[in-house]
């Protein structure tokens, strides 16, 4: 596993795993604008869209999330030096109140029209507006535990915080003194 600094300015990170061709921010967003691999996905978890989200059209789906993975994809990537990621990412763990060494944590968009957003990114929070992206899904039940392929994400936040707590990054300073002793 490799970190890759997305924005060159060490505010955000995605993980690189190695069996993967892409890092995974830029793995959920190839997956979430390509309208084939939408219609596979939602042919596949139509029951969730239908019974949580009440789509019955594979069409609006895709469309849908291929216009909430543009803004959401914007959002995060946005250069501006002002751009404050803390508002984007919020804690996974909706009942979590207090700051945590790397906290596990979620972006979304808020305001969508028709219905609520399914896209999720996942990271680990370093610092106040410093975190690592370790992946991403369409989120289409209540619980992340209810499907495979949201658990997977699950576990690959674990995975991934306990690969940093074993090479004592507990922030970005660590973590930066991390990537330069790797590098």
């Amino acid at each position: 596993m490799t970190f890759e600094d997305i924005k060159q300015d060490g505010h955000l990170w995605a993980v690189h795993y190695a069996d993967e061709e892409l890092n995974e921010l830029d793995r959920v967003f190839t997956q979430w604008n390509d309208a084939a691999w939408l219609l596979n996905f939602f042919r596949d978890n139509f029951n969730d869209l239908e019974s949580y989200f009440k789509i019955t059209k594979l069409d609006e789906a895709v469309y849908d999330t291929m216009e909430d993975s543009d803004e959401l994809e914007c959002l995060i990537l946005d250069i501006n030096p002002e751009a404050n990621l803390d508002e984007l990412f919020r804690p996974l763990e909706s009942g979590r109140a207090t700051e945590m060494k790397l906290g596990k944590e979620k972006a979304r968009l808020k305001d969508r029209p028709n219905h609520a957003s399914w896209l999720r990114i996942y990271a680990i929070k370093l610092n106040p507006g410093i975190y690592v992206v370790t992946g991403g899904a369409i989120k289409l039940t209540r619980t992340m535990q209810e499907r495979e392929h949201t658990l997977k994400e699950l576990v690959k936040m674990e995975k991934v915080r306990q690969y940093l707590v074993a090479n004592n990054v507990i922030d970005d300073d660590s973590f930066t003194d991390f990537i330069k002793e790797k590098g």
